[in-house]
This record gives C-alpha cells, structure tokens and sequence, in this order.
C-alpha cells in the first residue's frame, strides 16, 4: 500500500466516522425522553453517549439544549435528529433562527462551509443591531479628514447651511455620476471572450465600491468579483451586475446561485412533464 492509499484510506474512514457520530448525536434526545439508557443499563444519557460514541458531557448537552431551542423549527430539529449536518453547523445558527428564515437556513447549513456560516450569522446579527432610525444624529470618530476639509465644513456650518443636507446632495450626485458611466460602459460592452473583466469595467466597480466585500454589513477586504448575473449565462461584464466580494461571502453568493439553478432546472422538468 503506497502512503498516497494509506492516506485515502484513512481520509474514507475518518469521513464515515465523523458521519455515524454525527447519526448518532441526533438519535441522543430521543433516547434521554424514553430514558433509554436506563433501560439498557447505564447511569445517565452522558454516560451512555461516552460509552457508545465517546462523546463528552459538553457534546450532549449542546445536543440536548438544541433540539430544546429547535421546537418550533421543523426544518432546523429535522437536520439534528436525522444527522444530516454538523451539531456545530447547528449550533452557529440556532441564535438567528427564526420560524421564517428557518427553510433557508437548513438549506444553507447544509451546502456551505463553517466559515460562510459563521459570516452569514454575523451579517444578520449586524443587520439586526446596526440600523439608526432616521433623523437621529450619530457621532463618528473614524472618519479622517483634513483641516482643509474640516475648515471648510466649518465655514459652512458658520453661515448657517445645512451640512447633513449638503453631503447627502453630494452623495446623491456621485451616485448619479456612477449610475451615468455604468451605464455608458454597459451599452459600449460586447460578449465577453474571457472571464478577465476589463480594466475599465473594473475601474468602475472600484470607484462605487472601493476595496471592501461590497455586503454592507462587511469590512473585509474584497478578494474576487462576483457575477450576479451568472457568467456562463450572460458572457457579460456588465458593471450593472459585478460585485467585489471577500472569500466568505462569494462562497455564500455561489451557493446562493446553485440553489437558483436547481429551483430552474426543476420548474423546467415540471414545465416539460406537464406539457408532454
């Protein structure tokens, strides 16, 4: 046996342990309502779950209080029982679910990694807690500007303007400029020949997004350019449908279009079956 078939080997077993483990965890609040372990002869459902699977107290507890915190949530108690993902995966989840977003969020524990995850429940959080009603006054300390500019604000304000209604004026030009040279780029634009998205194209995409993950509830750096019109479909790099993302999010963002497609080809199938 070469190291290369030792190494599969070892990577098939570990994945078909992880797999049982996970089988067997979601079989645990079953057997603590029948009390099964005492019919079998053990202490407690801890030392059941440590004896047949190894598992610490830590790990059934999580287990325990989830399928608690997953009453209500048919779709999310369905994927811990039958062990179909992660109890991590779960468990990162659990503090956002709701009886609404509950469906989405099963099918996206399911087909996304940990750190997606992990991003994706940041972003609700932050939604969650970083809207400011309107006509409320927030003061930021982070903004850097020079004494230029802070003079002239002064000045400004001195003679009595306005200075939140004269940013927002000016805000809302640039953001009519940029709408402009989009739109101007998109109408010159020919198929695409290549996934390299042009200079210019990109040149535009930078100065509406600047460096960062285009998501608003995210400050990491950009590190790819999302089609959110899918490419393979449009062979355009229309600047109407890029957008920078970090690692995370353009993980989520290829899911999120792999589920639409599915849905696509099923509705298509179902069209096909009903008219033959």
């Amino acid at each position: 046996m070469t190291d290369q078939e030792l190494y599969e080997k070892a990577l098939m077993y570990g994945r078909n342990a992880l797999l049982w483990r996970q089988k067997f965890m979601g079989l645990l609040p079953e057997v603590e309502k029948r009390r099964l372990y005492e019919k079998k002869g053990f202490g407690s459902v801890f030392e059941f779950a440590f004896k047949l699977a190894g598992l610490s107290e830590e790990q059934v507890r999580r287990v325990l209080n989830l399928e608690k915190r997953f009453v209500g949530l048919p779709a999310l108690k369905e994927l811990l029982v039958e062990g179909e993902v992660s109890v991590n995966k779960l468990a990162r989840v659990a503090s956002i679910a709701t009886p609404e977003n509950e469906q989405e969020l099963a099918e996206a524990v399911k087909i996304l990694p940990n750190r997606a995850i992990e991003t994706l429940v940041r972003d609700e959080n932050r939604i969650k807690t970083k809207s400011v009603p309107r006509g409320h006054f927030v003061h930021v300390h982070n903004l850097e500007l020079n004494e230029e500019v802070l003079e002239k604000l002064h000045e400004l304000k001195e003679k009595g303007l306005d200075l939140n209604e004269l940013l927002l004026d000016l805000l809302k030009k640039r953001e009519e400029k940029i709408a402009e040279e989009k739109e101007a780029i998109s109408e010159e634009l020919e198929p695409a020949k290549s996934r390299y998205i042009p200079a210019r194209v990109m040149k535009i995409v930078r100065k509406e997004y600047g460096t960062k993950c285009s998501i608003q509830t995210c400050k990491k750096p950009a590190e790819q350019v999302h089609h959110t019109q899918i490419y393979e479909l449009s062979r355009r790099h229309d600047p109407h449908y890029l957008a920078p993302l970090c690692k995370e999010h353009h993980v989520i963002a290829h899911a999120i279009n792999v589920k639409v497609q599915e849905k696509r080809k099923e509705a298509l199938i179902q069209l096909v079956q009903e008219t033959t």
